[in-house]
């Protein structure tokens, strides 16, 4: 007998660039994708605010479940809440669990992005009409994306925070706000939610180049960081699958997968693990490549990153179809 798939109507977004479609394009912060060569491998070509030279794992993922090819930023005008209602994404560039993290860049807090959500759901019930608008709530996977810019962009680049807390205090500071997030989302209807876990933070490109004392390798305090967050994170799923009736969180964890690519690239059809795709040479200097640069490589497939910080197309194809294989199948 064959098993109906799509079970999932619609995937909702929170978190930071490696899930945003563009809704920091509406925001006044510098930390934009919107213009070339960012996109250039998008549906059309156009940049439309992905941090990536294509689609991002959550548009992957919205595919895999059968829905569309590509989730929609709230903030843009150009959707309403018909494109919403089968998926939509909440997330902003640059932001984190912790509120000093949003700050650093002037971008939409995490706490704004359930703000977002509740008055989306508003719209939804005005659209579908209560009962199904909240069976359809119910039956949609929330996922969240978040925290590599509260350790790169807050915690190891400013004083404040590593002065207050220690890593490991830190960490659990950090986890206190997620699992806030997650209860937040169970009491207003949520009942299936992914939460993805941290990177090898150390090997992303911005972190290597500055590495020279060690021959540009990975930074690898940064990914015991994120191996160390990534287990009290599942600690905490555990607890609050016991806590919350009825709810079905699971933590999908890209660590690994994205490492194997890094140590085996040529497993995946990668040549560039260490430098961008898009770069400006050895040093990285800056989050963005920009309009001008004239290093931009020819084909982003045999780069694992596109610009210092965020993967290319590819790179987020392999992890949105690991987590759909792995973690994600408890929704299918």
């Amino acid at each position: 007998m064959h098993e109906i798939s799509a079970i999932v109507p619609a995937v909702i977004v929170f978190g930071d660039s490696t899930v945003d479609p563009g809704n920091n394009n509406q925001i006044s912060t510098v930390l934009k994708s919107n213009f070339a060569p960012y996109g250039r491998d998008y549906f059309g070509g156009q940049p439309t605010g992905r941090f990536s030279n294509g689609r991002i794992a959550t548009d992957f993922i919205s595919e895999a479940y059968g829905i569309k090819p590509a989730i929609p930023p709230y903030l843009d005008p150009k959707f309403d809440i018909r494109d919403f209602a089968t998926g939509v994404s909440f997330a902003s560039a640059g932001t984190g669990y912790d509120n000093a993290t949003s700050d650093v860049l002037s971008v939409i807090p995490f706490w704004k992005e359930m703000v977002y959500y509740k008055e989306f759901q508003d719209k939804l019930r005005g659209y579908l009409g209560n009962d199904i608008a909240n069976h359809h709530l119910s039956e949609s996977l929330h996922l969240i994306s978040i925290g590599t810019n509260d350790f790169l962009e807050n915690y190891y680049t400013f004083p404040t925070r590593s002065s207050e807390y220690s890593v490991d205090k830190y960490e659990i500071f950090l986890i206190g706000l997620a699992s806030n997030f997650i209860r937040e989302l169970y009491n207003l209807g949520a009942r299936k939610i992914a939460i993805s876990g941290l990177p090898p933070m150390g090997c992303l490109p911005l972190e290597r180049t500055t590495n020279i004392m060690h021959g540009s390798a990975c930074i690898e305090e940064y990914n015991d960081v994120a191996k160390d967050f990534n287990q009290k994170l599942q600690d905490s799923v555990t607890e609050l699958n016991r806590e919350l009736g009825g709810i079905q969180l699971v933590m999908s964890n890209p660590y690994y997968k994205l490492l194997e690519m890094i140590q085996n690239p040529i497993l995946f059809g990668f040549e560039n693990v260490a430098t961008a795709c898009c770069g400006t040479g050895y040093f990285e200097m800056s989050y963005l490549c920009d309009r001008m640069n004239p290093f931009t490589c020819s084909d982003a497939n045999k780069y694992i990153f596109w610009d210092s910080f965020h993967p290319t197309e590819k790179t987020n194809f392999i992890l949105a179809d690991h987590a759909f294989k792995t973690t994600l199948t408890v929704f299918r």
